[in-house]
């Protein structure tokens, strides 16, 4: 190919399709729905290209109807962990010298893909794996995915393009962002299809090579990921993909003196934990270990009285309750001014009278089934205490099935003190917990919103009032490293919002973005002089 600089195409948000009743992409997604439910997909170990099995075994059922079983995934150890770190370190010579624009062109092909054969595959997937309605497994699986790949290939154009801005006479200077030395390790979580892509091929992007372990739960939309990758023209080794149990493969990775980064989303305690055996591990690297992580949430919506009622009750409704509230980002508490709270009352009541709570294969339900029994145990403990409580009562839902799938119908609790478990504890469910605080007290209740909680992912506050959304934002600013005015705390969009918290929900390095990307590079400056100096003498030495 002729030398020459290229520009990637200008990227755009990929339309949401409507899978409205009687529409194309409807009925193709209700096919392969019924296609895969159908059928137990086996999911090998990808290591170096090739499909490793293993002796140890692992199921991925359906959240909604835990009896039926559509993966299942042959778990990796330590012995596949070695090899798949092997396959890396093998392929990254090649991959780190091939021309950035031809490593774009893969995760764009990659994207078109996703977005044209694979979509209804991968909805489906999604789906059933995952515990998705339709939509919210578009908004994720294929769009949310599809803009990934494609902003993260002009991004990459952007920090190429920067260049030093100053070449005296006689000299070249140059920026070099070069691939970091070793691997990758990508951990990544059950919630969202598009963070278990991303994870592993943003530092891909980049020129590095990844060890990616994908959530077990995860596992049947995870090698339908590495198809897409492969058709693609990614090659051999550059990702490899290990099923299995966290603490198995992690303590394998995390003890090698090649790991130069950890790419991480899911628990605050995992991601603690991953930090501590690094730190305690820094004389064996080669290089200090790059540690990004994304990882809990309290998120808030704050109201003050001059908000619009309906508004809220919608923004409450749809950011606590879309996709059970296992989203890091999900509304779980929210403080309301006492004057308003009747009124956002009824018409949640409204709302929550109308909602289902069923399978995802029945496109009329809003709400499906938590993951697995791990989290519907954990969910239904909280609504338990809460029952019990002095300090707390159920206003909204509070039932719970496990027969079938793991349901729990959308529940309100009002706590009576702004301290109560569920105002500060993670749930990820769809329990949304309410605080009603006196008008008089706002400025102390914006407080104890800033400082009740140890994370800082995303928040929002309504108002109508200028004066106070610019107030409240202030008194807010470090406890939502997303933050919405008059809107769910949920939804961030790539080339939008890039996302990312901090405080005990991560290191905020913004995933969608050049900030990302940035992470995944070591910067190597060059000074080129073009006719050298032959003389030591400076001329301040001549003589007087």
């Amino acid at each position: 190919m002729s030398n020459y600089i290229p520009s990637t195409p200008v990227p755009d948000n990929e339309p949401v399709q409507g899978y409205a009743p009687g529409s194309p992409e409807r009925a193709a997604v209700k096919a392969e729905l019924e296609r895969q439910s159908k059928r137990v997909v086996e999911v090998p170990c990808v290591i170096g290209g090739k499909r490793v099995r293993t002796k140890q075994f692992g199921e991925v059922v359906m959240p909604h109807e835990h009896a039926t079983v559509i993966a299942r995934f042959h778990m990796a150890g330590a012995r596949e962990a070695q090899r798949a770190i092997d396959a890396a370190m093998k392929a990254r010579p090649a991959w780190a010298a091939m021309p950035w624009q031809d490593r774009a062109a893969i995760f764009l092909k990659a994207a078109n893909l996703l977005c044209g054969p694979y979509r209804a595959r991968m909805n489906a997937s999604t789906m059933l794996g995952q515990g998705k309605n339709i939509f919210q497994s578009e908004i994720d699986a294929v769009c949310e995915l599809a803009d990934f790949w494609r902003f993260n290939c002009k991004y990459a154009e952007e920090i190429y393009a920067d260049q030093p801005p100053i070449n005296p006479p006689g000299v070249w200077n140059q920026l070099e962002h070069r691939p970091l030395d070793g691997f990758i390790f990508a951990i990544t979580p059950f919630n969202f299809t598009s963070i278990a892509a991303n994870l592993p091929t943003a530092p891909a992007l980049m020129g590095n090579v990844a060890v990616w372990k994908p959530s077990e739960t995860a596992s049947h939309s995870a090698q339908l990921i590495m198809e897409i990758l492969h058709e693609a023209g990614l090659p051999d080794g550059v990702v490899n993909m290990l099923p299995g149990d966290g603490p198995t493969i992690g303590n394998a990775v995390l003890d090698h003196p090649d790991l130069a980064g950890v790419h991480f989303t899911g628990s605050t305690p995992t991601f603690q934990h991953i930090q501590q055996v690094i730190a305690g591990k820094l004389a064996k690297y080669r290089n200090y270990p790059r540690v990004v992580g994304e990882t809990g949430g309290k998120d808030f919506v704050f109201v003050h009285e001059s908000a619009d009622p309906l508004q809220v009750a919608v923004a409450l409704v749809r950011g606590a309750f879309e996709y059970q509230g296992q989203k890091c980002s999900a509304a779980s508490r929210s403080y309301l001014p006492q004057s308003m709270w009747p009124k956002v009352r009824r018409h949640m009541e409204k709302m929550l009278r109308e909602i289902t709570v069923g399978d995802p294969r029945d496109f009329r339900n809003f709400v499906n089934a938590v993951i697995d029994r791990r989290a519907y145990d954990k969910i239904t403990g909280y609504i338990k205490a809460a029952k019990r409580s002095r300090d707390a009562s159920i206003e909204f839902g509070g039932n719970y099935s496990d027969k079938l799938g793991y349901f729990i119908d959308p529940t309100v609790i009002v706590a009576k003190k702004p301290d109560y478990r569920t105002m500060v504890e993670e749930i990820f469910g769809p329990v949304l917990t309410v605080f009603v605080y006196k008008e008089k007290d706002y400025e102390k209740t914006l407080a104890i919103c800033n400082d009740s909680s140890p994370y800082a992912l995303t928040g929002s506050i309504f108002a109508r009032d200028r004066g106070v959304i610019n107030h409240a934002a202030a008194a807010l600013a470090d406890c939502a490293g997303n933050f919405y005015i008059n809107d769910k705390p949920t939804g961030a969009v790539v080339g939008q919002q890039p996302f990312g918290g901090a405080r005990a929900s991560g290191t905020n390095d913004k995933a969608g973005s050049a900030l990302n990307l940035l992470r995944w590079v070591s910067p190597r400056t060059i000074k080129e002089t073009f006719v050298a100096p032959t003389d030591y003498r400076y001329p301040f030495m001549g003589e007087e």
